[in-house]
């Protein structure tokens, strides 16, 4: 590791809006194993610059400080080049102002641990998944995707992906991609701001509201039960509540170690 902490390089950014990217991070050692849905921290000192139409940062720093968060890997678990992040800016955070401001071959920190529960291991092979995510909360069901969906070919994977416009709707041209030629996978994008996107001519509205039209019912065929799919949330906080309580309602359980169920919600724990 170098005198400033840092152990891994860029080698790859791809801006999506000015909003969103992916990162691509190769460490100085080997890329770590991993399971799809894992995560680790990226980090930067507080002296690194910010990108500069970012808002001021309001923490002042009285020594160099590594900021660090937490972030989904969205790479397939077999790539060993690199691990990919989907970052969104929070102008005003104390990150990733600084992690927009990187570019190829810049230095980084990344953490030493791979992490997390959030995974398809307590998951039994016979059944289907449903991915429900805004945002970057898309990122381990990307992994999940890129892992698995060529490995099992009898398992249905569906992701409903939520936004406030088109735009914001990452990786949408792989995802529209992959529903189009493969039998076992569906795709079901949203957005909340129509007025604001006219071009668009997709679903619309809020995914809680979405889920109990029997949209995913009628795109794959199958009922949304317990007994058919597990489902994982992940994304913002208010959705995840409002869909696990209309989940509940149609008799899935919340799962945890101690008891197995049917719905898997995304929780980063300090590292």
């Amino acid at each position: 590791m170098s005198g400033n902490g840092y152990n891994a390089t860029v080698i790859q950014k791809i801006q999506m809006t000015p909003n969103l990217m992916t990162l691509r991070v190769r460490p100085d050692d080997e890329v770590p194993d991993f399971k799809p849905g894992q995560y680790t921290v990226l980090g930067l000192n507080s002296s690194e610059p910010r990108l500069e139409e970012s808002a001021t940062d309001d923490k002042t720093y009285e020594k160099e400080t590594l900021i660090r968060r937490a972030y989904s890997i969205s790479s397939a678990s077999i790539e060993k080049e690199y691990l990919e992040f989907y970052v969104a800016l929070v102008r005003s955070g104390e990150l990733t102002p600084r992690l927009f401001n990187l570019e190829q071959g810049s230095r980084l920190f990344m953490g030493g641990k791979i992490v997390g529960m959030f995974t398809l291991d307590s998951v039994p092979q016979e059944k289907d998944l449903l991915f429900i995510g805004t945002g970057t909360g898309l990122a381990p069901y990307m992994s999940m995707i890129r892992s698995e969906l060529h490995i099992h070919k009898d398992r249905r994977f569906v992701i409903i992906h939520g936004a406030a416009c088109s735009w914001d709707l990452g990786y949408r041209d792989e995802l529209s991609i992959l529903d189009r030629y493969s039998d076992t996978f569906n795709y079901i994008p949203t957005i909340t701001q129509p007025e604001d996107d006219p071009s668009w001519k997709g679903e619309t509205g809020f995914i809680q509201d979405l889920i109990t039209t029997g949209i995913v019912e009628r795109k794959t065929g199958q009922k949304i039960t317990p007994h058919k799919f597990d489902v994982f949330l992940c994304g913002n906080p208010k959705m995840v509540e409002t869909v696990k309580e209309i989940l509940i309602e149609k008799e899935f359980t919340r799962h945890s170690k101690k008891e197995p169920g049917t719905i898997h919600i995304e929780e980063f724990w300090k590292m």
